[in-house]
């Protein structure tokens, strides 16, 4: 399939998870991905360029993008999927931990869409944004992470009122996926958790996003949310 043939698509968090899963379903249909994230060896093929970046720091994103230009230009789709996991009551929550938290969802792809808008408004591109269903909905023992993924959807909100008219724009928030961000938290052995054989996978995400980049230029797909068959409404959920 080569549909999105013509495009170059930058994806954070690429190296696993959504994010490794995003890249391959736009590769296959016949994008150039460009991928950041803090454990990629710096390298292109014929059709992928990896550039180590940790969007946390604003002088890594920089020259992430700069190279990205100088490689293969302004990208036409932007996914920021790149993300962090903590699930812990706000009295156990360190301050520490709640700056990592904000660190990763959300002042990340901040610096990420600071660095790129002007390119993608260029080009009249989009922009997906990878929530949680933790950005509408309040779990406890979500202190930091809903914080930060509430936030995200204020963005990503705000980018839409300012550019909406400009270039396309979609939220997509998950309930629970099975990524590796679950291997310390264990979920199949606490209660308060869904088993990860009821999960969402990854590649579910990716198909989402896929969709949304690939309607015709007049329709934009505002927000997308996904769960699972079973509806788990008293779980703490966590893309």
């Amino acid at each position: 399939m080569t549909v999105l043939g013509d495009k170059v698509a930058l994806i954070t968090g690429a190296s696993r998870g959504i994010g490794l899963a995003v890249s391959d379903e736009l590769h296959r249909a016949g994008a150039h991905i460009v991928r950041f994230a803090r454990t990629l060896t710096p390298a292109t093929t014929e059709r992928t360029t990896d550039i180590r970046c940790d969007v946390r720091r604003e002088e890594d994103v920089a020259e992430a993008v700069a190279n990205m230009l100088s490689a293969v230009g302004a990208p036409d789709i932007v996914v920021n999927s790149v993300g962090a996991l903590l699930l812990r009551p706000l009295l156990e929550t360190a301050v520490a931990d709640f700056n990592e938290q904000l660190a990763a969802n959300l002042v990340g792809p901040f610096q990420v869409l600071r660095a790129v808008l002007p390119h993608v408004v260029r080009v009249g591109g989009h922009v997906v944004t990878i929530g949680s269903v933790a950005d509408h909905q309040t779990f406890a023992g979500n202190a930091a992470y809903g914080a930060s993924k509430h936030g995200l959807r204020a963005l990503h909100d705000v980018l839409k009122a300012e550019l909406g008219d400009r270039i396309h724009t979609t939220l997509i928030s998950p309930g629970p996926t099975d990524t590796g961000l679950w291997d310390p938290i264990d979920p199949d052995n606490r209660n308060d958790l869904p088993d990860r054989a009821l999960m969402l996978h990854a590649e579910d995400v990716a198909a989402a996003v896929l969709f949304a980049v690939t309607r015709p230029p007049r329709a934009n797909v505002d927000w997308l949310q996904l769960s699972p068959v079973r509806h788990l409404s008293s779980a703490p959920h966590a893309s």
